[in-house]
């Protein structure tokens, strides 16, 4: 098995791409070791040490290291964690519900979140998935376009601008309703 890594917008956060499916639907977060309980891959790349979140998509699994640790260290038993958990047979994720999406949006202005989320799909996530991230709807009030951001783009040093400058102006130009984006925390 050959595990191509590359490096992301966020020095803190390495993606590694196994060469086979990871998560056939969805993403899943695990933004702690407690959280990494019900994936047995997540839960391997923590035991390595130096590992503060591990994301995962559909072909791609990012991790992100603490501060003091190098990437030159911690590489090797990262992948070597990558590799012994395809190998082992065992599923990703114990229980599939932990693939995650667009959150639910009850309220009045159902047909704006239809186009938010429609072009958040279509526009944004795929970029985002290039560089070993996610961003989910979280909700809509008042104008406001509240995302989700995992994997690479939680604590990126350039997700701000993303946010501002790209998505905000994206969805503005689509849909006059929307007025700002906000990032929400985990």
């Amino acid at each position: 098995m050959f595990i191509q890594t590359e490096s992301t917008p966020n020095p803190a956060t390495l993606k590694f791409l196994p060469g086979q499916t990871v998560l056939p639907a969805g993403t899943a977060d695990f933004p702690t070791a407690e959280a990494a309980e019900k994936s047995p891959l997540a839960h391997r790349l923590f035991q390595t040490g130096d590992v503060t979140g591990v994301f995962l998509g559909p072909d791609f699994v990012t991790v992100t290291k603490s501060d003091g640790a190098e990437w030159d260290h911690i590489k090797p038993s990262l992948l070597g964690a990558i590799m012994e958990h395809f190998q082992s047979g065992q599923p990703v994720i114990e229980d599939e519900s932990g693939a995650v999406g667009h959150a639910e949006h009850d309220g009045p202005d159902g047909e704006v979140v239809n186009q938010i989320k429609e072009l958040l799909d279509t526009r944004v996530r795929p970029a985002v998935a290039q560089d070993g991230g996610d961003i989910t709807f979280h909700g809509f009030d008042r104008g406001v376009v509240y995302l989700h951001m995992q994997g690479a783009c939680a604590g990126c040093p350039s997700s701000t601008m993303t946010l501002k400058m790209g998505i905000e102006n994206l969805l503005r130009h689509y849909i006059p309703e929307v007025l700002e984006v906000r990032p929400v925390a985990t």
